[in-house]
């Protein structure tokens, strides 16, 4: 209130409440700039190990073609005799998957369990189709077969080595990613609408210098991934720890699972150690008869039941029997484009389709989850989808680059350290409505993906910190 000289109360102005678009700007702007301080190291290692995981694949056939590939040949031994000659190098009779060589030029890979190997890891032994050659054996890891260098780069990515806390790194790094990628596209949003040339927006301007140089570098570089770290932040989440576990459960909720086959045999049917059509095994099946269920069975037959049912792919793999009451299961592999994913099970004793599920007839949301996680992995498209993925991780490492840049060109004229954090002024003025939905929401999130919420409270509890030390220093300077 002011005052005339007869002391009567005049009303002041009141100062301009900021409109919405300003005290949302300022409140994305200072969680863009927490999250991209401190959570942007996780993202640059996953990017990292990401690049290199996206040429694994190429260094993979290159490291390992003395198993991987066989000279050409237009003759071919039977399954059965490969499987026989992997057994006698094993010295085990009951391999747990066999994977048919795909091509002339390419090995047939048995797979063993082998106790001293990690979980979802088993001894592959490598046959030359055309002469039943062991070529060596490796273990491999998973539904990708990945070999040792491919399967280090992978829990490189995945855990930085350090086993199920280490996941904890890139749950992080994903649950953070889309918000980066959203808040910045609202804070690009607002810059290319100050600016009278739009073009700018989407090119960095070479005109600027210092930091209005690297933000502009920073801004248009963000504007073309930000479907990039979307996508990757949403498929990379399904993996995680925690948010995973969540999505399973309401994509269970919803009918949104990939159908799984039945193995399970019904009582009184013939199993694949015996029944009437026992007989119509084949020789090398006969002498191995007494081994147990899994070795019974011609692999021969089980394959080319499979191909007259659903299975026409190539690249396939064929899952024996572990005992007498479970069927034999044929599943494609193939997840390029376009994607083969069909699978059967099959009676090993009479050679009838118990199951069979088809991709065609997968949930749209099923399919669209596989082909999520083949783009990640760099295998819908081939070459091309595992250079693009290199790229964009090569993208988001100098994202993350010119944020600490910026933070660094942001500080005081002539002063050393760091920049100073976005002003909090506009947040003092936020209504209390948009307080109270803000915190609903961010419970809400947190509760689905926890490690976004428990790091969001990190930073909220920080920046309280911080405006109390800066408000201790300001009154000593004024004392």
């Amino acid at each position: 209130m002011n005052t005339t000289s007869a002391g009567t109360a005049v009303p002041s102005a009141a100062s301009p409440r900021p409109s919405t678009s300003t005290w949302l700007y300022a409140l994305l702007r200072r969680i863009h700039f927490y999250a991209g301080i401190l959570v942007a190291p996780f993202i640059f290692i996953a990017a990292a190990s990401g690049a290199l995981y996206a040429l694994a694949p190429q260094a993979e056939k290159m490291i390992y073609s003395h198993v991987l590939t066989a000279p050409e040949s237009t003759t071919r031994l039977s399954l059965d005799e490969q499987v026989a000659a992997a057994n006698a190098y094993q010295g085990s009779d009951k391999p747990v998957a066999v994977r048919p060589a795909v091509a002339p030029g390419t090995t047939t890979r048995i797979m063993y369990a082998d106790e001293s190997l990690p979980e979802s890891t088993y001894r592959a032994v490598f046959i030359d189709p055309a002469k039943g050659q062991v070529l060596g054996d490796y273990p491999v890891y998973g539904s990708s077969g990945s070999l040792p260098f491919r399967t280090w780069v992978s829990n490189l990515h995945k855990d930085l080595q350090l086993g199920e806390p280490g996941r904890i790194y890139s749950e992080l790094a994903a649950s953070w990613l889309w918000v980066l990628a959203l808040g910045g596209l609202v804070l690009w949003a607002q810059r290319a609408r100050r600016m009278k040339n739009k073009r700018q927006a989407i090119l960095p301007s070479s005109k600027g210098r210092g930091y209005l140089r690297t933000l502009s570098r920073h801004s248009a570089l963000g504007f073309w991934l930000v479907l990039a770290m979307l996508f990757l932040s949403a498929t990379g989440l399904t993996w995680s720890t925690y948010a995973g576990e969540n999505v399973s459960q309401v994509r269970q909720a919803l009918s949104w699972t990939t159908p799984s086959i039945s193995k399970e045999l019904q009582p009184g049917s013939s199993s694949a150690r015996g029944g009437e059509h026992a007989d119509h095994s084949s020789q090398t099946a006969q002498t191995q008869a007494d081994s147990g269920a899994a070795t019974a069975v011609s692999y021969d037959k089980i394959l080319s039941t499979a191909r007259g049912i659903n299975i026409d792919s190539a690249s396939v793999e064929i899952r024996p029997a572990p005992d007498d009451h479970t069927a034999w299961v044929v599943r494609e592999l193939k997840r390029s484009y376009p994607t083969q994913a069909d699978s059967v099970a099959i009676n090993g004793g009479t050679l009838e389709v118990t199951d069979r599920t088809d991709f065609e007839d997968f949930p749209l949301p099923a399919k669209l989850t596989s082909w999520g996680i083949a783009l990640h992995m760099g295998l819908f498209l081939g070459i091309a989808n595992q250079l693009a993925l290199f790229l964009v991780a090569l993208a988001l490492m100098l994202m993350c680059a010119w944020g600490y840049i910026m933070w660094w060109q942001r500080r005081p004229k002539g002063e050393r350290g760091l920049g100073p954090a976005p002003s909090r002024s506009s947040l003092r003025q936020v209504p209390l409505w948009a307080w109270g939905l803000t915190a609903v929401f961010t419970v809400a999130l947190g509760l689905f993906i926890p490690l976004l919420g428990l790091s969001l409270l990190v930073f909220l509890l920080l920046d309280a910190l911080l405006a109390v030390l800066a408000g201790k220093r300001g009154a000593e300077k004024a004392g």
